[in-house]
C-alpha cells in the first residue's frame, strides 16, 4: 500500500504527476469515454430537500447469463409523493448486446420501479444460479426475483422485506445493500444500510448566504441498519435486534463484507456520514461492534468526516482485507491497513493518499487491478452534496484513478488518465467488469442530473488476467465471502467474492487477478464459506475459470 514517509511521498507524487503533464511516459492506466443512454433524474428543487442529492446507485451483473455484464440504473421520483410519476424517473435495465451496443430493456424486465430508488445490491439469494436484484429506496426498498427468461418480479412483500415504518424510527430510508452469508448456512443474507430519518412536510431549510442549499446530516436523527436473515423458503426474518445491529444508531452511506480476521466469518464495514464509523465483527450468531478498539471509528486526525462509499478488500497483497472510503473536500480518501487481523491502521498520510485526496470529494470508491499488473488501483467517482459550491469546494468534479505502484505513494491520475473527456459532474454511484470481454476492468458511473458514463478500459500496457466465477455447492451458489489466494512468479495477491464495492451499488461478476507478466498462475487456493479449502495449480492466463465448489 506503500509505506514512504510523508516527505518521500509528497516529492514522488509531485515528480510523478509532472512527468505525465510534460509529455512523459504515457499514463499506464487509460479510459475511453463511452456515452450511454440514461439521465439521472435527482427531483433537485428549492428548497432543498436531501434526498435529491443521495441516489444514483447502480448495477452491472449479467442478468441473462450470456456472459457480457449489463447495466441496471436506480432513479428518482417525486419527492413529494415518493412515487415515479413520470417516464423521466424510471429506473433503467440495460442490456449489454455487444461490441460496445446496449439496449434498454426495463419494461419488459420488470424493473422500472415505484418509487424513490437510490441503491442496487445483486446476488442469487435462493440458489437457483439466476442473480436477484435488491433496490434501496426512501421509505420504500424492493426484492427482485430473476425468472430466468429475462424478467423479473417484485417479492418484497413475499419475502418479509419490511417496508412500514419502524415503530421506534419512523419509515426507514434505505441506502444500500450488502449480501453476505452471516451464518454460513449456504442462503445469503442482506444487511441493509440505512441513513437518516427524513420527512418532507418537516424538511429543514438550510441556506448559504440566501442561497437554499442542503442541510448536514447533523440537522437530521439517524437510523438503525438491518439484518434480515434467510430461511430458505424464499423469504428472510428481520434479526436486526437478535443479531446486535439494531443498537447501533448511525447514518449508514456505505457498506461492505469482508473476513477481516480470518476466522472464516465475513464481517461488516458501515461508513456514516458525520459521526462514528461502524466495524461489526461476525462472532458466530451475533455482529459485535468494534470499530472503535479496531481503529477505525474516526480518521487519524479524530474527526468526523462524511463518509461516503466503501471498498473493504486486500490492497497490499498480505491476505488480509484493507478498508478504504471517500468523504468530501479537505477531508481525505481514508486508508486503512489491516494489521494482521487484529486492528486497523490509517496510512492516509504515509501511503501519499492524503496529499493526494484533499481537494477532492468521492463517493463511490473500489479497489480494482486496472493495468493487471497485481496490485489494486482505487476508482473514485468524485462530486460534492453542494448544489452551490461554497469558496473553496467545488460541487462538479472530474472522476479519478489512483494507481497503486505496490510500493512508494499512490499516483492520482485524472487527465493523464483521459477521465477529462467528459465534463465535471457530481458523480455518484460507481460499478465494475469486463463490459468487453478483453481482460480489462472497465467502470461505469452516474452523475446527480446529469448523464451516466461508461469507461472503457484502454490502458496501453496491460498485463495478463485471470478471473475466477465461482460456483458454491455447500456454500452460497455466488461463493460470496469465499477467499482466494493466488501465487504466480511476481508473489502472491489475495481477494474474496463480493458483490458490494463503492456507493449505493453493486458489481457481480468473477473475482478478478492481474498477473502482469506471469503468464501463469502456479496455484490458486479457494477459501469456501463451508470451510472446504480447494486448491487448483498451473492455470493458465488471459481467461475466466468456472470454478465449482467440490
Amino acid at each position: 500500500m506503500g509505506f514512504a514517509r510523508p516527505a518521500a511521498a509528497v516529492f514522488a507524487l509531485l515528480a510523478s504527476s509532472a512527468a505525465f503533464l510534460a509529455g512523459g511516459p504515457p499514463s499506464p492506466i487509460r479510459f475511453e469515454l463511452q456515452a450511454i443512454s440514461f439521465h439521472l433524474e435527482g427531483g433537485e428543487t428549492s428548497p432543498r430537500h436531501v434526498p435529491a442529492t443521495m441516489g444514483g446507485g447502480l448495477a452491472v451483473f449479467d442478468y441473462d447469463g450470456d456472459g457480457r455484464p449489463d447495466i441496471f440504473f436506480t432513479n428518482g421520483a417525486n419527492l413529494e409523493t415518493l412515487k415515479k410519476d413520470s417516464p423521466k424517473d424510471f429506473n433503467r435495465l440495460f442490456h449489454n448486446d455487444g461490441g460496445g451496443k446496449f439496449s434498454d430493456v426495463t419494461e419488459q424486465a420488470g424493473l422500472l420501479g415505484t418509487g424513490f430508488d437510490g441503491g442496487a445490491a445483486v446476488a442469487d439469494y435462493d440458489n437457483d444460479g439466476r442473480p436477484d436484484l435488491f433496490v434501496a429506496g426512501v421509505h420504500r426498498s424492493a426484492l427482485y426475483h430473476n425468472n430466468g427468461d429475462g424478467t423479473f418480479t417484485d417479492v418484497t412483500a413475499k419475502a418479509g422485506i419490511r417496508n412500514v415504518p419502524d415503530p421506534q424510527f419512523g419509515p426507514m430510508w434505505a441506502i444500500t445493500g450488502v449480501w453476505l452469508d452471516a451464518n454460513n448456512d449456504g442462503l445469503l443474507d442482506l444487511f441493509v444500510v440505512n441513513y437518516l430519518q427524513w420527512d418532507y412536510a418537516t424538511e429543514p431549510l438550510c441556506d448559504y448566504k440566501g442561497v437554499p442549499d442542503y442541510c448536514a446530516p447533523r440537522s437530521y436523527k439517524g437510523l438503525p441498519n438491518q439484518l434480515y436473515l434467510n430461511i430458505g423458503n424464499g423469504s428472510f426474518e428481520d434479526v436486526s435486534e437478535k443479531w446486535g445491529i439494531r443498537a447501533h444508531v448511525g447514518k449508514g452511506m456505505g457498506g461492505a463484507m469482508a473476513d477481516y480476521d480470518l476466522d472464516g466469518l465475513p464481517d461488516l464495514f458501515v461508513t456514516n456520514d458525520g459521526s462514528y464509523n461502524f466495524l461489526f465483527h461476525n462472532t458466530g450468531g451475533a455482529f459485535k461492534e468494534v470499530a472503535f478498539p479496531a481503529g477505525v471509528s474516526l480518521v487519524e486526525d479524530g474527526g468526523f468526516v462524511s463518509g461516503m462509499g466503501v471498498d473493504f478488500r486486500d490492497a497490499d497483497n498480505d491476505g488480509y482485507p484493507d478498508i478504504v472510503f471517500v468523504a468530501l473536500e479537505k477531508q481525505t480518501f481514508p486508508l486503512f491497513k489491516n494489521l494482521a487481523g487484529r486492528t486497523f491502521h490509517e496510512i492516509t498520510s504515509s501511503s501519499g493518499m492524503r496529499l493526494a485526496s484533499m481537494s477532492k470529494a468521492g463517493f463511490g470508491p473500489g479497489l480494482y487491478d486496472f493495468d493487471n499488473d497485481g496490485w489494486k488501483d482505487l476508482f473514485v467517482s468524485r462530486g460534492d452534496v453542494l448544489w452551490k459550491a461554497m469558496p473553496g469546494n467545488v460541487a462538479h468534479q472530474l472522476n479519478t484513478v489512483f494507481r497503486n505502484p505496490g510500493s512508494g505513494p499512490w499516483q492520482a491520475l485524472t487527465e493523464e488518465a483521459g477521465l477529462d473527456a467528459a465534463p465535471p459532474a457530481r458523480h455518484r454511484g460507481l460499478g465494475f467488469g469486463d463490459l468487453d470481454g478483453d481482460g480489462r476492468i472497465d467502470v461505469v458511473a452516474t452523475a446527480m442530473n446529469g448523464d451516466a458514463e461508461i469507461w472503457m478500459n484502454r490502458s496501453p500496457a496491460s498485463g495478463h488476467w485471470l478471473d475466477l466465477a465461482l460456483e458454491g455447492t455447500k456454500s452460497n451458489r455466488d461463493g460470496i465471502g469465499a477467499r482466494i489466494k493466488l501465487v504466480g512468479k511476481s508473489g502472491a495477491q489475495y481477494n474474496h467474492m463480493t458483490t458490494s464495492v463503492g456507493y449505493a451499488s453493486s458489481s457481480y461478476g468473477p473475482v478478478h487477478f492481474g498477473l502482469g507478466s506471469d503468464g501463469k498462475a502456479d496455484s490458486i487456493e479457494i477459501h469456501w464459506p463451508s470451510g472446504a479449502v480447494q486448491t487448483l495449480k498451473d492455470v493458465p492466463a488471459g481467461r475466466v475459470v468456472r470454478v465449482k465448489e467440490p
